[in-house]
């Protein structure tokens, strides 16, 4: 008799947020194209223009992604990490400074706390618009981990006043991802 073994992967739900303010359509549409080779199926946004936040500097497009993944925070981290560097990302400027690309996972599952050097959630989830409403967008009624109110919820609190960003016009893949706001 022959024993087999079974590898069980446990897959976790992913959002991440994507920024960038230098190529921005091509370097949106580039982490797109990487994101959904390395997982699958993606759960899109709509793409929304923004004033850059904590600097001088061009308007950045941003958007959320979902998407299943078998990789650890830190595997999917690096992974992250190497897409944003595939496309142009510097890491030698300021903190906060153009870029071409910016992908920072927002949730893992539920996961809570700082775990292979991400902290989870992200707070740039409630501290943000351009995080805020595309995630809203495409998970309203997903729960926020730690302040257990749903993403609708949260928008509706947040002071939509604070920070300027209005919807593009987005192709990608032959599809329209968003319409530009009339």
């Amino acid at each position: 008799m022959v024993k087999k073994t079974v590898e069980v992967i446990s897959v976790a739900y992913v959002f991440v947020s994507i920024g960038s303010n230098i190529n921005r359509y091509q370097s949106v549409s580039a982490s797109l194209d990487r994101l959904r080779l390395s997982f699958g199926e993606l759960l899109i946004s709509p793409v929304y223009e923004s004033v850059a936040v904590g600097f001088e500097g061009s308007n950045f497009l941003n958007l959320v992604v979902g998407f299943s993944c078998a990789e650890s925070i830190g595997q999917l981290s690096r992974i992250l990490h190497q897409i944003e560097d595939d496309n142009g990302r510097r890491r030698d400027g300021p903190k906060f400074g153009p870029r071409t690309l910016d992908i920072d996972i927002l949730t893992y599952d539920d996961c809570i706390g700082d775990i292979d050097g991400v902290q989870l959630p992200r707070d740039e989830i409630t501290k943000n618009a351009f995080v805020l409403l595309p995630l809203k967008d495409i998970a309203a009624a997903a729960i926020h981990p730690v302040e257990q109110k749903s993403y609708l919820e949260l928008w509706k609190a947040y002071d939509q006043a604070s920070q300027k960003l209005w919807a593009v016009a987005f192709d990608w893949d032959g599809r329209a991802i968003s319409q530009a706001e009339r």
